[in-house]
């Protein structure tokens, strides 16, 4: 059985994994760009879930301030969404640890 405690440390660090990706939409546009090529692969190649795919492929040929909401919004659906995330890379390892571990100390949560 899966601790719940881990599982919102997974969901807050994937939100705030998301929101750092958010915040950099604007001045680095080619995240969305690569993005949006990932997803275009998943429907080509059926390698993700077609209605995340979908989904993803509506969000990201919207308006920025659309994308931008779309990637923090702390809904059941769109945490189901970040569970297939188009931008999985976009984050050097280094800023993602620091991220991690900032979110794991918020929750109270050592490593």
């Amino acid at each position: 059985m899966s601790d719940p405690k881990l599982h919102r440390l997974a969901e807050a660090r994937s939100l705030a994994i998301h929101r750092y990706i958010a915040d950099r939409l604007e001045s680095s546009p080619d995240l969305i760009e690569r993005a949006a090529s990932r997803v275009d692969d998943w429907l080509r190649t059926a390698s993700a879930p077609r209605p995340y795919a979908s989904e993803w492929k509506r969000i990201l040929a919207s308006p920025l301030d659309v994308i931008r909401s779309a990637l923090v919004d702390p809904s059941e659906r769109a945490r189901a969404l970040r569970q297939s995330s188009p931008f999985a890379g976009a984050v050097d390892p280094r800023t993602r640890w620091r991220i991690w571990d900032e979110v794991a100390r918020e929750m109270g949560i050592e490593r």
